[in-house]
C-alpha cells in the first residue's frame, strides 16, 4: 500500500470517528471482524495519533480556522484537517507541503466543492506557524 493510499485509509478511519464518536480502537476492531480490513501500519499509527493527540490538534485547528467553530466544519474538512494537522506537528520527516497536498487531494475526491480551497488555506496558516523551518 502506497502513503497516500495509507494516508486516504486513515482519513476514512477518522472520518468515521468524527460520525460515530467510538474510540479508535474500536473502531479498528470493528474494521477487522465486518469488513475484514487490514489497516496499513501507517494508517493504523496516524489514526491512533490522531486520538492521542486530538485536544492539541483541534487547539491548532481552532487558532487556523478564523470565523468558524470545529463544530461548523463538515466532517470531512475536520478528519482532513485532523489528519494533516497531525503529521504536520508529530510525524518527523514529512515535509508540510506532502501533508497539505495529500488532504487537498482528498478533499477533491470527498468534500465539496469549497472544501478543497479551505482546507487549502488553513493548513498553509498552521504550516506558517508550526513549520517555520521549512
Amino acid at each position: 500500500m502506497t502513503r497516500r493510499e495509507a494516508r486516504e485509509q486513515a482519513f476514512c478511519l477518522l472520518f468515521e470517528q468524527a460520525v460515530g464518536g467510538e474510540k479508535m480502537n474500536d473502531i479498528l476492531h470493528a474494521a477487522t471482524e465486518a469488513r475484514d480490513l487490514i489497516p496499513d501500519p501507517f494508517a493504523e499509527e496516524i489514526a491512533l495519533g490522531v486520538e492521542e493527540q486530538a485536544e492539541k490538534i483541534d487547539q491548532v485547528i481552532s487558532e487556523n480556522i478564523r470565523g468558524w467553530n470545529l463544530r461548523r466544519l463538515s466532517k470531512v474538512s475536520l478528519s482532513l484537517l485532523r489528519l494533516s494537522v497531525y503529521e504536520m506537528l508529530f510525524q518527523s520527516g514529512i515535509p508540510a507541503s506532502v501533508s497539505i497536498n495529500e488532504a487537498v487531494e482528498l478533499a477533491k475526491t470527498y468534500g465539496g466543492k469549497d472544501d478543497a480551497p479551505y482546507i487549502n488555506g488553513v493548513l498553509a496558516s498552521v504550516a506558517r506557524k508550526h513549520r517555520a523551518e521549512e
